[in-house]
């Protein structure tokens, strides 16, 4: 058995690289375990761990966010090509209608369905939601990495009507006016 001393020539002297051999010896006495751990550190001897990126985008986030981007851009269409309809401004504290459209863009911006999803039963409102968005078309072409196995994405968009029948649509919104008029 080596003495102490010798060990710690061992391990921070020129006898350093020889280190790995030596821990086999130290099993048996955890003072010298602790010693010879103190040594590697001294010896400069390191772990160097495999690099990885620090922050990984998941691909829902990437995708969320160019849907969003999508969703932006399809609206700002509807509203370029509807200005007459298009509400400026703070929509009223109480709506007229509410109208949810669910429409289906393909590959090429074209929309191939369009459907009213939920509403209140306001028919001039649900066809203005449907006549205005018809007008818009073509669509933006939406992203390749957003489309179905059909080649297809599927949208909802809200139109907010005052009673003027004037709309918002929800992904530009204005809040609404906290009283009623």
């Amino acid at each position: 058995m080596l003495s102490r001393a010798r060990h710690l020539r061992r391990f921070t002297g020129r006898f350093a690289p020889r280190v790995c051999a030596c821990l086999s010896h130290l099993r048996s006495n955890v003072a010298l375990a602790t010693v010879s751990v103190f040594a590697l550190v001294v010896t400069g001897c390191t772990i160097t761990l495999p690099q990885r990126s620090v922050v990984e985008t998941p691909v829902a986030a990437v995708n969320s966010a160019t849907l969003d981007q999508y969703r932006s851009a399809v609206a700002q269409r509807i509203i370029e090509r509807n200005p007459s309809y298009v509400l400026r401004g703070t929509p009223q504290a109480m709506l007229r209608s509410l109208v949810v459209v669910s429409f289906t863009v393909d590959s090429n911006g074209q929309v191939v369905q369009s459907a009213v999803y939920r509403t209140n039963g306001d028919d001039e409102a649900e066809s203005t939601a449907l006549a205005t968005l018809r007008r818009a078309a073509p669509l933006p072409q939406p992203p390749g990495k957003l489309l179905n196995s059909r080649g297809q994405l599927e949208l909802f968009e809200d139109w907010l009507f005052n009673d003027d029948g004037k709309f918002q649509l929800r992904t530009f919104a204005s809040p609404q006016a906290q009283t009623i008029n």
